[in-house]
């Protein structure tokens, strides 16, 4: 039953996300006025709200107008649950739990809205990155650290080596291809990571996220011969994984 309740939970934050993802790239209110439909501006009714069943329910069109739904609003909604259960069952209801599912409900709002419009909000992620230099300070234990002053410290770390390895790997990137090649929005959003993470997942991040990144990025380039490839997506894939398996991953890479 807590899981059934755990994963309902995510689920209704995931509907709250997809506001922010509709709304944030708008510079619209995530807050005034309530749901309403994209297409006709109705609002729309609490039984057509329920995240998951009425999307199924409504067979994914407005009940007002008729007009389409996004899968994504689904998609949203079912990742906000998988992803707010998966951290559950590694972390129970302790505080690391809360804060790392505060940081996945923020990489899942990135990715989506990188994936429509290439970019990443600062509020999400310079916000998130005060944050999480704050609470690595109120929680050292974010950080492995046993007082405020080491987490502090370990945040601020995480922040330069996260942010520094992407600003680096644009800078030689765009010497060698003579073209921007790392945007000012992943650095930020790695930035952010490092200081909820440290230093030490920072850079497993930064290795994981082409193995998540490369083969969506040759598909997208000779199959639809684009050149844009979000790579917010990817590094949230990396910041997730690493949240729950990092210093596995780690211990497993150096043998310990």
């Amino acid at each position: 039953m807590t899981y059934l309740l755990i994963f309902i939970l995510g689920a209704v934050i995931g509907s709250f996300l997809n506001v922010c993802i509709y709304r944030i790239p708008r510079n619209e209110s995530i807050v005034f006025p309530g749901s309403r439909c994209t297409a006709c501006k109705k609002a729309i009714a609490w039984y057509d709200n329920i995240p998951l069943l009425s999307y199924v329910l409504l067979m994914a069109k407005c009940r007002s107008c008729g007009a389409r739904i996004a899968f994504r609003y689904f998609t949203v909604e079912l990742i906000s649950a998988l992803a707010f259960l998966t951290l559950f069952f590694y972390f129970g209801f302790t505080a690391i739990f809360w804060v790392y599912s505060l940081v996945a409900f923020g990489l899942i709002v990135v990715t989506f809205i990188d994936l429509d419009f290439q970019i990443i909000p600062d509020r999400i992620s310079l916000g998130g990155l005060a944050v999480g230099i704050i609470l690595s300070a109120l929680l050292p234990q974010l950080q492995n650290a046993s007082d405020w002053k080491t987490g502090l410290i370990r945040s601020v770390v995480g922040a330069l080596v996260g942010g520094g390895l992407i600003y680096l790997t644009g800078v030689l990137g765009q010497l060698a291809f003579k073209k921007e090649s790392m945007g000012g929005g992943d650095v930020k959003l790695m930035a952010m990571l490092g200081a909820f993470l440290g230093w030490k997942l920072a850079i497993l991040i930064f290795f994981l996220a082409p193995f998540f990144g490369t083969p969506a990025g040759l598909y997208v380039k000779f199959a639809k011969k684009c050149d844009i490839i979000p790579y917010g997506p990817y590094i949230s894939i990396a910041g997730f994984v690493a949240m729950i398996w990092g210093y596995k991953i780690l211990d497993i890479l150096f043998l310990k």
